[in-house]
């Protein structure tokens, strides 16, 4: 939407901004609009929000507007709460009654890792999204990661969580990789279940995987990225703008991906694991077929 508005001309001779929004098929009132700036209040709670679900992602409504209160004297009642958290994307994790069957268009996936031995990289990559608290308001992160070396192959930020930014974190990992995974795993989030996200992966041939509703467990790895990024870098600099955010995560994943040794993976670093291990289907590293696939 936002690359659309850009588009219009205000000072064209020839066509006047209404003909001109109504080709584009945009909204007239878009073009002169001027977000206004988050309440500085809504973003505090915001942040407190965030660090508390990376301490304990099942706490509800009820029990968080106790601990804002209790813990960082902030008054607030159970609906604004409600807001704020599904503002950010974020809910609690609860078992939850199976009470409606989704329609084609946003058609679950089954989980497919549960007792799969993952042997290599590029045989199941992951994905999530992430909230990102700023000081002027608020921004979003999609990572992609390979499951094995759990190394972080693409990434992108967004001051909205469309599926628009899941399919550019996408994009990166395919350019940066050169392959294409076997399983892709992700949430049920409504990005991960659109038909634009479906019909990409369709498109590449990729085994789709999903999380059980409400089991962060079943994508654990990347949950744990989330809490790595967001204490060493997130939280400590407060990137003031977007540009700034996204420079400080460039040097943050290159450290994460080539420096930091991983004892899971032997203290060795996930470039390095990522590198070394050569995948065992000769149909998943043919550089013909892998460009055709992702063009």
């Amino acid at each position: 939407m936002r690359d659309r508005i850009e588009l219009v001309e205000k000072s064209n001779p020839d066509i006047s901004m209404r003909k001109q929004c109504e080709l584009l098929g945009i909204a007239r009132s878009s073009v002169d609009y001027r977000r206004v700036p988050e309440n500085e209040e809504d973003l505090r709670i915001k942040r407190i929000l965030d660090e508390t679900y990376l301490i304990d992602p099942c706490l509800g409504s009820r029990r968080l507007v106790t601990i804002l209160e209790r813990d960082h004297g902030i008054a607030i009642n159970r609906k604004k709460v409600q807001r704020l958290r599904r503002e950010m994307g974020i809910e609690a994790i609860y078992c939850k009654p199976r009470t409606s069957i989704p329609d084609d268009g946003h058609r679950k996936y089954p989980y497919l890792l549960r007792n799969l031995a993952v042997e290599r990289p590029d045989q199941v990559w992951c994905t999530d999204i992430t909230y990102v608290p700023m000081p002027g308001g608020s921004a979003y992160l999609c990572a992609v990661m390979d499951w094995y070396s759990r190394k972080v192959l693409g990434w992108a930020v967004s001051n909205t969580m469309g599926t628009g930014l899941c399919l550019e974190a996408l994009g990166k990992a395919l350019q940066n990789t050169g392959k294409v995974p076997a399983i892709f795993n992700t949430d049920q989030g409504c990005q991960f279940t659109s038909a634009e996200w479906i019909g990409r992966l369709k498109d590449l041939d990729i085994q789709i995987s999903m999380d059980g509703k409400g089991r962060w467990m079943d994508n654990v790895f990347i949950e744990r990225l989330w809490r790595s990024v967001k204490y060493e870098e997130i939280y400590l600099f407060e990137h003031a703008t977007v540009i700034a955010l996204c420079a400080g995560l460039e040097k943050w994943f290159d450290r994460y991906n080539t420096w930091r040794p991983h004892e899971t993976l032997g203290n060795e670093t996930p470039a390095s694991v990522y590198a070394l291990e050569t995948p065992s289907d000769d149909s998943l590293t043919d550089p013909q077929e892998i460009q055709k696939k992702i063009a």
